[in-house]
């Protein structure tokens, strides 16, 4: 019984790994994106400000 177990769990290690990896690969471009465009909302608004344009809505 301990060989069935041994190779079920080596057959799942590999799909749970690369599953794992994608998810934080994936959050990570999430994030930046997130911080990205707060960023150009920023310097956007500074840009509106300093040329006397309205806020954006």
């Amino acid at each position: 019984m301990n060989g069935v177990w041994a190779g079920i769990i080596w057959a799942l290690a590999p799909t749970v790994l690369v599953g794992l990896v994608f998810w934080v690969v994936m959050s990570s471009v999430v994030r930046a994106d997130r911080s990205e465009r707060k960023a150009y909302a920023k310097v956007e608004a500074q840009e509106r400000a300093r040329r006397g344009l309205p806020g954006k809505s």
